[in-house]
């Protein structure tokens, strides 16, 4: 047993400490391409179990200097975020109490996952509109370490436009509440003398000195999640000052979050879909603002190859969805089974429409087809038109959701690599750009599959590849350099819901800029000034550290 282990056991935690090679060997991975063992695995039961934790690992870094902590929650983030070499907080076994929900707000410890939370916001008739497409499988707090976005983020925004408040561990070891301030709450807080009033005069300072650079560096995007969002953090014309914009998307590099307040928004009971199979893309630049004229609450997409994968391993729904789900599924399908047969589509577009009742959605699902009849596209209209059931528009969602599990679970030879898959560009930009990504793509030999949420230009790429074979893992660098200056090209971002980890940090300086990254590690130095928390990410992040963590089997 190592000394590390001795020495935590002294702190006498509530929660379980695990060492055993099989824990330590699950904890070393995430959903993502990396591998690092862990030291030890701890399970918090309270804020306690982590301010003695936080409080231990400051007090020794300076002689252990490979200490470091990292929360952990579901696992599923496809950057590296979760995983390091010394302490894991893992927050689902304890830390998974909703607290209160209203129609209007929810109060949730971060372990929750997030199917068990929208079960809970449903019955207030309410939902929380952020959820990734992993939301069977996500955590509330790990949507808010990643900023996270999906499917609704059209209509509604990121994860941090929805979190009211927060409690946060600091280094420090204390948890404090951090929600918007007024600038007379600001200026109060600033004159404490104490850890926290010190980090409010510092990030302050740091925003104020800096304003017009940190508000330009906003990438002129719908969404982003590189970098810290200083540039939401101060505005003079409304004087707010607001640390959860800093702390949300931070990937927990700052502290530890121990309560979450997300605002909720109706929960619209009825939707319709309208479904675009298209057969090239040079029509998109007209096609994606015309579409977005109406005000879809969803506009996503998925590929050719995710349609080929969803067919090829179609028993596995059986599974997934049950028997009477996936009977529906497969009848749901004869249609567009024939369809195909007179070409596959390079794309298939899927525009939802929600609303309160079940005619205002026909009527906009029905004015929207009728204002693309001039495409050479075909369209086909689910839920409302022919066949009202639930299986005629549950196939493309099950594809479109389910195709990152069934690249990891059911392609034996080739093992799942995203390394560039969250990249975002305006949409009036896609005519140009996915011909250059595809090209790219074909270039590498890449068997990828790219779905995506349309809307806001946000695409997700997922090769497949041996990456225990030298020639493939040669790829990863050249390929990653030739997509990420294609989208910097066109002003995009390189991480719009899935975060920095190992991946994009290092791609930091390329994105914001020197000096921009300089504010970055300001940043974490004002909170973390040890480097405690999810060390080799965000600003700390450089690919030599991250390339040689790629995982060596699979």
């Amino acid at each position: 047993m190592s000394n590390l282990v001795d020495e935590l056991k002294n702190l006498k935690l509530k929660g379980a400490l695990k060492d055993d090679s099989e824990t330590l060997e699950f904890y070393s991975h995430d959903a993502s391409l990396f591998e690092i063992k862990p030291k030890v695995v701890i399970e918090p039961v309270d804020v306690s179990d982590i301010s003695q934790v936080v409080r231990y690992v400051s007090q020794n870094k300076d002689h252990n200097p490979d200490l470091s902590i990292t929360g952990r929650s579901a696992g599923t983030d496809m950057a590296g975020g979760a995983i390091n070499d010394s302490i894991i907080l893992d927050f689902t076994k304890h830390f998974n109490k909703i607290i209160k929900v209203t129609k209007d707000y929810a109060v949730t410890q971060p372990g929750v996952y997030y199917r068990d939370f929208e079960v809970e916001t449903f019955k207030k008739g309410s939902l929380m509109p952020t959820f990734p497409a992993s939301r069977d499988l996500a955590t509330v707090g790990g949507m808010a370490a990643n900023n996270s976005g999906g499917e609704k983020s059209l209509e509604f925004g990121k994860t941090k436009d929805f979190v009211n408040s927060l409690k946060v561990i600091l280094a420090d070891g204390q948890e404090y509440l951090i929600k918007p301030l007024t600038k007379q709450e600001l200026d109060q807080k600033i004159k404490q003398k104490d850890f926290e009033g010190n980090i409010y005069k510092r990030v302050y300072q740091l925003c104020e000195d800096n304003y017009d650079k940190i508000k330009a560096a906003k990438p002129n995007v719908s969404k982003n999640s590189m970098g810290y969002t200083l540039w939401e953090v101060w505005d003079r014309s409304t004087g707010i000052f607001d640390l959860t914009k800093l702390f949300v998307g931070s990937e927990g590099t700052l502290g530890m979050i121990s309560e979450i307040n997300y605002r909720l928004v109706p929960h619209k009971k009825h939707s319709g879909l309208l479904v675009l199979f298209l057969k090239n893309i040079d029509d998109l630049g007209e096609l994606i603002p015309k579409v977005l004229s109406y005000k879809p609450a969803t506009f996503e997409s998925f590929d050719d190859q995710t349609l080929w994968l969803s067919i090829r391993f179609m028993p596995s729904f059986l599974k997934l969805l049950g028997l009477k789900k996936f009977v529906a599924l497969l009848i749901s399908l004869i249609p567009d089974g024939l369809q195909l047969m007179r070409g596959i589509p390079k794309l298939i577009l899927m525009v939802e429409f929600n609303a309160d009742s079940e005619a205002e959605v026909r009527q906009k699902v029905r004015d929207l087809h009728k204002d693309l009849k001039g495409y050479k596209a075909r369209y086909e209209i689910n839920g409302f038109e022919e066949d009202p059931t639930e299986g005629s528009s549950m196939k493309f969602w099950v594809m479109r959701r389910q195709s990152f599990n069934l690249l990891r679970s059911k392609v034996k030879d080739k093992h799942t690599a995203p390394f560039i898959d969250d990249l975002i560009v305006q949409p009036q930009y896609l005519t140009d750009f996915l011909p250059k990504l595809r090209k790219i793509i074909v270039k590498y030999k890449l068997f990828a599959t790219i779905a995506g949420h349309m809307g806001d230009g946000n695409f997700h790429i997922i090769p497949l590849m041996k990456l225990e074979d030298k020639k493939d893992r040669a790829k990863l660098l050249p390929a990653m350099k030739e997509v990420d200056e294609l989208v910097l090209h066109y002003n995009g971002s390189l991480s719009a819901e899935h975060n920095d980890g190992l991946v994009r940090g290092p791609w930091l300086k390329q994105q914001f800029g020197s000096e921009i990254l300089d504010l970055f590690k300001e940043v974490k130095n004002i909170f973390d000034e040890k480097n405690i928390f999810n060390p080799h990410k965000k600003s700390d992040a450089t690919w030599d550290f991250s390339f040689n963590h790629i995982r060596e089997k699979f």
